[in-house]
């Protein structure tokens, strides 16, 4: 499949990545010392949703639209307040007209000292990336492939962090790529967070990348699940996935409030379905 973001801003996908980005950020900003995210696979930073390219999949109605549109639960709110936000201060005249990607999303909850790299290899959203952060100094911009990045920037001088991986899918062995690219960051630094992002098309290959974690040793590994229904090889992404590694040990219980409401709101068939489970222990 070929997830580059364009095509996809404000999905299902993005829906449940940027609510648990949200999270990781405020976890992170519970102590005053000053934290790094590393976002691999950055993309263009904020879309446009009048753009051809959104306007052609029209897949944000499906996701951060009905989201708009839905009543709330209190507890639910309190916990994707912080995304919602970042949204709405992108939105000033009101509306959706705007969505931020990763990039943009973290850079309006960051706090002074916090620090943001970004890398992207596709030439032509590195150029949109570049000259959106441009005389920011709190955010790098690269243009490198990201599986790159694991390598050479880890671990931050920060000392603490996260590490964000959502790639576009585009080659069979993106999986393979990943998994091996998590496993040599983690040995360089394996204390720091590491947030991947997949869509729930090949339950193969992602059964795979965690047996492979497991044998590389790594530990505290927690995978959260939202469908909207059943997707496969052969149908249209109505699911995604999240592997962490380290995750603060309060993003369990917040998913848990969050993803039933999530599952209900979003679902587009009957087998719409939700799951939070600790893949590997501490």
């Amino acid at each position: 499949m070929n997830y580059r973001h364009v095509y996809h801003a404000g999905n299902i996908g993005d829906v449940l990545k940027h609510i648990v980005l949200s999270r990781l950020i405020c976890y992170f900003q519970l102590k005053d010392k000053p934290f790094r995210l590393v976002d691999t696979h950055a993309g263009i930073g904020l879309y446009d949703l009048s753009l051809p390219e959104t306007q052609k999949t029209g897949e944000w109605q499906q996701g951060i639209g009905k989201v708009l549109d839905a009543d709330v639960p209190k507890a639910v709110a309190e916990l994707i307040a912080p995304w919602l936000g970042a949204i709405e201060a992108l939105n000033p005249e009101g509306g959706l007209n705007r969505y931020p990607g990763s990039p943009a999303l973290a850079r309006q909850l960051m706090r002074q000292g916090d620090r943001l790299t970004l890398t992207e290899l596709h030439p032509e959203d590195f150029k949109v990336l570049a000259a959106q952060f441009a005389g920011d100094f709190q955010v790098k911009t690269i243009h490198l492939d990201g599986w790159l990045a694991l390598g050479g920037f880890l671990p931050p001088k920060e000392k603490r962090g996260i590490v964000l991986i959502d790639p576009a899918y585009e080659v069979t062995d993106e999986f393979d790529r990943m998994t091996g690219a998590v496993i040599r960051g983690w040995k360089k630094w394996p204390t720091g967070t590491y947030a991947l992002w997949y869509p729930m098309k090949d339950a193969w290959a992602i059964r795979k990348m965690h047996a492979d974690f497991r044998t590389a040793g790594l530990r505290d590994v927690l995978t959260l699940e939202l469908n909207a229904g059943k997707s496969g090889p052969e149908t249209k992404m109505l699911g995604s996935g999240m592997t962490l590694v380290n995750a603060p040990y309060t993003l369990a219980q917040d998913m848990r409030t969050v993803l039933p409401w999530l599952c209900e709101t979003l679902q587009q068939g009957p087998d719409a379905s939700w799951n939070v489970s600790q893949l590997i222990d501490e």
